[in-house]
């Protein structure tokens, strides 16, 4: 999928000489948590989002006294926080370091700058103008279309589902798959076997619950201590084991 395809394409903004307060009631009153800044020319010159608001002076929150000596050798640095805990304007406030993404660039792309740039949205852009924003919220609404299960579609056969989850653990090359057995019937499918390392439990499961078809996932494979031979059963045997003693 392309960024044009989740993107967020009516995009709320604000000048850079716009006050504060403005700034604020649009984000509540938009329901965003962010505002590219846009000068009257139509330029991104910056984004503004709830995390410059949080080192306020109105507030109390912006942050513990320098030290003197900062101030004294740093001045420029002194001078950009306060103007940043004390700016009425956004453009005193805003970060004008912006990272951007083209309405044609793979979701993957995207992703990646936003957890390279740790940021949550980016405004996306044609040329010099705004065409849209994408943020994490847009790839929630998108993922939905993909995970919501049709209960139109046709249930896939058993032998169906065995062979999907087989191949997928064999193009795993984490996945112990000489250790693990699938049994399925009636679209549930049990995982048996042995592990000798337990993060690979949900890992598997999770494999099994991606298959068209399947109604449900039983976990009866036993965990195995490499060195000393201990055997552990699946949580949900154990669990079970659990209820019966207490009947």
């Amino acid at each position: 999928m392309l960024v044009k395809d989740v993107m967020t394409r009516k995009v709320v903004s604000v000048l850079p000489r716009a006050a504060v307060a403005e700034a604020l009631d649009l984000m509540v009153r938009s329901h965003v948590s962010g505002l590219p800044v846009i000068d009257e020319a139509g330029s991104l010159v910056g984004i503004v989002s709830e995390g410059d608001f949080l080192r306020r002076s109105e507030l109390g929150t912006e942050g513990p006294e320098r030290h003197w000596l900062k101030d004294l050798f740093l001045p420029g640095q002194a001078a950009k926080a306060y103007a940043r805990t004390h700016g009425r304007h956004v453009d005193e406030i805003m970060s004008h370091d912006v990272t951007t993404i083209g309405e044609d660039a793979g979701l993957e792309e995207a992703v990646e700058l936003m957890e390279h740039h740790r940021v949550k949205r980016l405004p996306v852009v044609a040329g010099d103008n705004v065409v849209g924003i994408v943020t994490r919220a847009d790839f929630v609404r998108g993922l939905v279309e993909f995970v919501r299960q049709s209960y139109d579609e046709p249930l896939a056969s058993d032998a169906e589902i065995k062979e999907h989850v087989e191949a997928e653990l064999r193009a795993q090359k984490w996945a112990p798959v000489a250790s693990i057995n699938i049994l399925v019937k009636d679209g549930v499918v049990n995982l048996h076997g042995v592990l000798t390392d337990e993060r690979e439990r949900d890992a598997i499961r999770v494999i099994a619950e991606n298959v068209s078809g399947v109604r449900a996932v039983h976990d009866h494979i036993n965990w195995v201590e490499a060195y000393s031979g201990m055997t552990l059963l699946s949580p949900e045997d154990n669990e079970k084991g659990r209820l019966r003693e207490n009947i």
